[in-house]
């Protein structure tokens, strides 16, 4: 499993999120802001948007939250957020991708180099490690809303790359270019995704020890805890070992 699907994992057995949905929902909000401010105000014509408040409803984010982050898009209030990514290698020499929006691009990048350089790793150039992911859309749905067989055969007909189906939910994978289309598609047939977003995938795994494993979680959640941080991947494998120890 990618790094950042089994970190997300552990941390909802954690209750982390439960903990942290105050700052969760600033992030969100914020996505949704420069969504909207980048394109237009209609989900429906805004698949980055429309993404963004899929993943605002996932998390209960209330409704006036939502509307109220759109409508700033269009104030004169609204803080110019500036796009950043950073790349590098955390504990073990696992790739690393950290996807920032702030409005203090300094601020920002000494507070990553420096979690980076805490737990062992350090920050690369731009590229360094990008190449080894591949940047596509994900769609997810629970595992009870279709079989296999049949979220496959959608998604085939959709126009999706990939399907990933296990007890945990499907998740379906689009190109760039065909991501909008495809979520339309199997919302269509489906209903509503509990996920729609571009992620980074890493093309393979690598494993890597149960001492830098939980060094390597302990960066992810430094760094996901950061206001600016609006998502981080890895491409990594821990033991089941750890999982257990780590979610207990």
């Amino acid at each position: 499993m990618a790094g950042h699907s089994q970190y997300k994992n552990i941390m909802h057995r954690k209750g982390r999120q439960d903990a942290l949905k105050s700052k969760l929902f600033g992030k969100l909000a914020r996505e949704i802001t420069v969504s909207a401010k980048l394109g237009t105000p209609d989900p429906s014509m805004n698949a980055r948007l429309r993404a963004a408040i899929i993943a605002a409803r996932a998390e209960n984010m209330p409704r006036d939250n939502i509307e109220r982050a759109i409508k700033k898009a269009a104030g004169n209030d609204a803080e110019n957020y500036e796009q950043v990514r950073y790349e590098g290698y955390g504990p073990g020499g696992v790739a690393m991708i950290v996807e920032v929006l702030t409005d203090n691009r300094n601020r920002a990048a000494g507070d990553v180099r420096a979690a980076f350089t805490k737990s062992g790793g350090n920050l690369a150039e731009p590229g360094a490690v990008s190449f080894m992911f591949d940047h596509v859309g994900v769609i997810e749905y629970a595992a009870d809303v279709a079989s296999g067989e049949a979220m496959f055969e959608a998604a085939l007909e959709a126009g999706a790359d990939d399907v990933v189906s296990s007890e945990s939910g499907h998740e379906i994978y689009a190109s760039q270019a065909n991501f909008g289309s495809v979520a339309k598609a199997l919302e269509a047939k489906f209903g509503e995704p509990r996920k729609a977003a571009l992620v980074w995938r890493p093309q393979n795994t690598v494993a890597i020890g149960d001492e830098q494993g939980e060094k390597l979680l302990k960066l992810m959640d430094a760094l996901n805890e950061h206001d600016d941080v609006q998502n981080v991947y890895a491409n990594f494998e821990v033991s089941d070992a750890l999982v257990a120890r780590m979610s207990a």
